[in-house]
């Protein structure tokens, strides 16, 4: 549709689908065309026109390709809800298959590769089969994508037909956009297959690396990608490779550049000549600089990727370090990334220059970017032995500037320092000393007393230093406590006076008696024992040499740096993590079922009234089924649930085959008791596993018959929960059982009116009426993995949002008997610890949670520790859904 057809969106007419069906049938060629336009712009802004569906499909018998374009996207559109009627069309198609105008040729290959309905599958395989060897390239190339995609319907039926043969001849094809297809749809089919399929010979090579010079910039990237898994026979034969793949890195698109260089590099390993590997470090130098004058997300792309190369390859950009500084205008995520290639890339020769740089860095405004500054000058004297003084001056100079968390950050990381090189820096713990007073961080504290402790006997003043901090030590967050109690011990043993006894006789008494915390007092306890039974034990325990501490800039371990090199290019390579890791693959299966048998069913089941507990879910719903018996039935990754209402976000839903099994626990909940549901039992509960949402369901069968063809379906609801997929319940024989997941999405199907936390549910069988019951939704499973804050930003939230959202209650019966167990309960709940302070007698903590679509919920809790009452307040975006909160808060109080 071009720009002038904004009318066809603007209509309002009243009655609508009769007057386009009317205009559908027109004898006026204008009139019929304006008249699809009009659909498909309905279509598009969410309309149901299925309708008229035979009545579109009429008008592709038409000479005009815009037309035909229209037709077709209808076609793919609406197909999968109409199977029947859309072989209506298939005539149509092969014919247009057969045109003497080799666009039509495609469009009409294209379009039945894209309707994926089993029936019209058996049709295409003829034209596609034509197709692939078709006169014109743009048909072939077509066709090549199209065989990919009958594969992702009918992998059998690919392979019987022999359309993997017609493929691999297409890579011989003298039109080098057919041979890029044609490498495309192989490495597809081979992600997804476990036999080998495409494997790429030497005969093979020779070919792509040929049309890889004449073809577009996409197409370049296939071959090359694909030719990176090629593993070369000798080192001869990968030179002659690089050779020919070296003027890619000229290329001006950046996915062609770093596919070369992924390509260079694996083939770089086989090379054994050391002249040859240092010309090619100097080539592929100049183009990922060029890499880092581009667009902000293209640099942090083409930086992500550098940070593997250098980890492997550090002499391609050892002497292009200064590309790497830092600019004023950089986003922080390009800063953050070139300071770790900084780090990567800092050696004695350069390293004067790199911490200039640091050191200006340290200056900013942008806090978390100066202490990531202050922290790589730290990593640098790890890293480099000769270079450490040096490092040491810049962050004493950093210290005497006297900005707070600058110091504190320096503190840190001079702790490592110290821990790197044991007894050669320590003529600078006085200046340390200095800045004990501004320390307020919980990091940097530790740090501080570490240092102390482990160097007591060279500071005079030891013990007043380490009084200063046990003052506050019940107030002081468990990483300053634990590092508190080591250093009282260590001072203690080094000068076991009176002072030092006084002390550790405190702090052992307050980590054992006063905390609430295990780790805290079992170490305590330990060290007790320790004291009291062998002091000289104790000393070779705590005293003993320290492991040194190594270089962690190239932490990533060699196997996954090889696979992460081999990704280069794509998001795995930008994740620095495998593609296992963040794609879940899964396999096509056909769906076998008879549409006309679960039709029957559908019909059957639409009776009403019906029997069941609660008459107020919906009793006109449509259901997904499943068909008995199947003993391990496998979902279909295109989503044809057949039964499934194809409007319903149900529909399409993909359910992952390593669906997760249910633990054994404490027993569901019985919801339709076998006395009401005709000997038919059902326990059910909302469950949050790795962190999805399932309604975990038992189903048993106590009546004399045999129960198949369960259904069930979700009345709307407060959170909008909806069944992701069918229901996966195998024919059921009297006096049998079956446990299943049935996985959720939430926000689908969401109910108005105020929030409740009621959840209307419908089962059906073959055998049975329509039962309804209702269950009761907990939010504690809508509360995500991810809705831990920063304290800065949750006080951030907190008082950007107006009191208008903040709801208060007084849980009148709740008890908090102990801070950490609280905290502990509440984090398996994934509502986590921010923070927390006494108020008078009473702790007051300030936690966060979120639920999909990310709204953030902020709660305080205040409460006297074993005294019942505590007031609970919640701030949110949404502050509506706090009372059902409460409840939530409640049941986790209880537990």
């Amino acid at each position: 549709m071009s720009g002038h057809d904004s009318k066809y969106f603007s209509t309002t007419k009243k009655g609508e689908i009769p007057e386009l069906k009317e205009e559908l049938n027109s004898q006026y060629k204008d009139k019929r065309k304006d008249a699809v336009k009009k659909v498909i712009a309905a279509m598009t802004v969410g309309k149901d026109v299925s309708s008229l569906f035979t009545d579109v499909v009429n008008c592709m018998q038409t000479e005009n390709l815009e037309l035909k374009k229209l037709v077709y996207l209808y076609l793919i559109n609406y197909a999968k809800s109409q199977p029947d009627l859309a072989i209506l069309a298939v005539n149509t198609f092969v014919k247009d298959s057969q045109d003497p105008n080799p666009l039509i040729r495609a469009l009409a290959v294209r379009t039945m590769g894209c309707i994926r309905v089993d029936k019209i599958t058996e049709y295409l395989c003829d034209p596609l089969q034509r197709c692939l060897k078709d006169d014109d390239p743009y048909v072939r190339k077509t066709a090549a994508v199209c065989v990919a995609k009958l594969y992702d319907i009918n992998a059998e039926l690919v392979e019987d037909r022999g359309f993997l043969d017609g493929l691999k001849d297409l890579i011989s094809d003298n039109n080098p956009m057919v041979v890029a297809n044609a490498v495309a749809a192989l490495a597809e089919i081979q992600e997804s297959s476990i036999k080998p399929i495409f494997e790429i010979t030497s005969h093979t090579l020779a070919k792509l690396l040929t049309a890889m010079n004449e073809c577009t910039e996409w197409g370049q990237v296939f071959i090359l990608d694909a030719l990176s898994k090629y593993k070369a026979v000798d080192a001869r034969e990968a030179e002659n490779i690089v050779e020919r793949v070296t003027p890619r890195l000229q290329h001006a698109n950046c996915a062609v550049v770093l596919s070369a260089v992924k390509m260079i590099l694996i083939q770089m390993e086989l090379i054994t000549s050391t002249d040859v590997v240092r010309n090619l470090c100097k080539k592929m130098a100049p183009p990922l600089v060029t890499l880092l004058s581009a667009e902000s997300e293209i640099q942090y792309v083409a930086l992500r990727n550098i940070n593997l190369i250098v980890q492997r390859r550090p002499t391609i950009l050892a002497h292009e370090i200064k590309v790497f500084f830092c600019k004023y205008n950089d986003p922080i995520y390009v800063k953050l990334e070139k300071l770790e290639i900084m780090i990567k890339l800092a050696s004695d020769r350069n390293i004067d220059q790199v911490l200039l740089e640091f050191k200006e860095y340290a200056t900013e405004v942008d806090v978390d970017f100066v202490r990531k500054a202050v922290r790589a000058i730290g990593r640098c004297a790890i890293k480099l032995e000769r270079a450490a003084e040096r490092c040491i001056s810049v962050l004493l100079e950093l210290i005497k500037i006297k900005v707070n968390y600058v110091v504190q950050e320096a503190i840190i990381v001079i702790k490592d320092i110290f821990r790197r090189y044991p007894n050669t820096y320590e003529s600078i713990i006085a200046t340390l000393c200095e800045s004990l007073d501004t320390l307020d961080e919980p990091e940097a504290k530790a740090s501080m007393i570490w240092i102390i402790g482990e160097y007591a006997e060279r500071i005079d003043n030891a013990d007043e230093l380490l009084e200063s901090f046990l003052e506050s030590f019940p107030e002081e967050p468990a990483q300053v406590q634990l590092q508190l109690l080591t250093a009282t011990v260590k001072l203690f043993l080094k000068k076991p006076t009176e002072g030092p006894q006084q002390m550790i006789q405190a702090v052992l008494n307050n980590a054992t008696v006063e905390t609430d915390n295990p780790d805290l007092r079992d170490r305590a306890y330990i060290y007790w024992r320790l004291l009291s039974t062998d002091p000289e034990a104790a000393k070779d325990v705590v005293l003993t040499e320290k492991p040194v501490i190594s270089d962690d800039s190239n932490q990533l371990d060699s196997s996954l740096l090889d696979e992460l090199l081999s990704n280069i290019g794509t998001l795995s390579s930008v994740f620095h993590k495998t593609p296992e890791a963040f794609v879940t693959r899964v396999k096509t299966v056909q769906n076998t079922e008879d549409d006309d048998s679960v039709e029957g069913t559908e019909t059957g089941y639409s009776e009403s009234p019906s029997h069941g507990v609660d008459s107020g879910a919906s009793s006109n719903a449509q259901y997904g089924s499943t068909k008995s018996p199947a003993p391990a039935p496998v979902p279909d990754l295109l989503g044809d649930l057949i039964g499934l209402d194809n409007n319903s976000n149900n529909a399409n839903a993909i359910v992952s085959v390593d669906q997760p099994t249910e633990p054994s626990g404490p027993p569901l909940p019985v919801l339709l008791p076998a006395s009401t549901g005709q000997g038919l039992q059902i326990s059910a509960q909302l469950v949050r596993r790795d962190g999805e949402i399932f309604y975990s369901m038992l189903f048993e069968n106590n009546s004399q018959n045999i129960l198949d063809g369960f259904m069930i379906q979700f009345n709307k609801n407060t959170f909008g929960l909806a069944a992701g997929g069918p229901l996966q319940i195998p024919q059921l024989l009297p006096g049998s059982s079956s446990k299943t997941l049935l996985p959720m999405v939430a926000f689908q199907n969401i109910a108005p009116g105020p929030p409740n936390t009621v959840l209307q549910v419908a089962v059906k069988n073959n055998q049975q009426p329509v039962w309804y019951f209702s269950d009761k939704i907990s939010p504690l499973v809508f509360f995500t993995e991810d809705g831990r804050m920063e304290r800065s930003s949750f006080l951030e939230i907190w008082k950007s949002l107006p009191d208008t959202n903040e709801v208060s209650k007084d849980l009148v019966g709740s008890i908090m008997n102990s801070v950490d167990l609280t905290v502990d309960r509440f984090g398996a709940a994934n509502v986590f610890f921010i923070a927390k302070r006494k108020n008078a007698n009473q702790d007051v903590l300030y936690l966060s949670a979120k639920i999909p679509r990310g709204t953030p919920f902020l709660i305080e809790l205040t409460a006297a520790i074993g005294i019942p009452g505590i007031k609970c307040a919640i701030k949110s975006p949404s502050p509506e859904m706090a009372p059902l909160l409460f409840e939530a808060i409640e049941a986790l109080l209880k537990v």
